[in-house]
């Protein structure tokens, strides 16, 4: 049909005419209401936005002086924000002359995340999101589930 008669028959009906494939030979047009059409679109994405998982950083920080019952409770911490489908941050910070003793506090935080992998359940894994890195004020690394 051509353009001239198919944009008559839309706006008989108050429609607008949708050009719906261009590339196509010839070109596909649809007689509908746009504004409903958007209006639908822009529904669809909301549902959509809204049966997605929002997944988290949680942050947990600790030291190198941090005792023993403070790093179980943290780990123990740790490990229902992981549960929760959460991913861990781990910072360990260094202040002053502590920055001297990298390798006792870099040990101390690998004892942290080995709690941490003993305390989860045996059918989830706890896997590396990053790696152990070392940052200007210490160390950190990321940990989640594997899903």
């Amino acid at each position: 049909m051509p353009t001239g008669e198919a944009l008559e028959i839309a706006r008989e009906k108050e429609l607008d005419l949708v050009e719906v494939a261009p590339t196509v030979q010839p070109p596909v047009c649809k007689i509908i209401d746009y504004g409903k059409y958007l209006y639908r679109l822009a529904k669809q994405d909301r549902i959509q936005k809204a049966h997605q998982k929002k997944t988290e950083l949680k942050g947990i920080r600790i030291g190198i002086k941090t005792e023993k019952h403070d790093l179980d409770f943290k780990a123990k911490r740790a490990q229902k924000f992981m549960e929760k489908g959460h991913k861990i941050k781990i910072d360990m910070f260094l202040r002053g002359r502590e920055k001297a003793h990298q390798g006792l506090a870099r040990e101390k935080l690998e004892n942290f995340i080995q709690t941490i992998f003993e305390l989860s359940p045996e059918e989830q894994e706890t896997v590396f999101e990053q790696p152990l890195k070392k940052s200007p004020n210490g160390f950190n690394v990321i940990i989640k589930y594997k899903i």
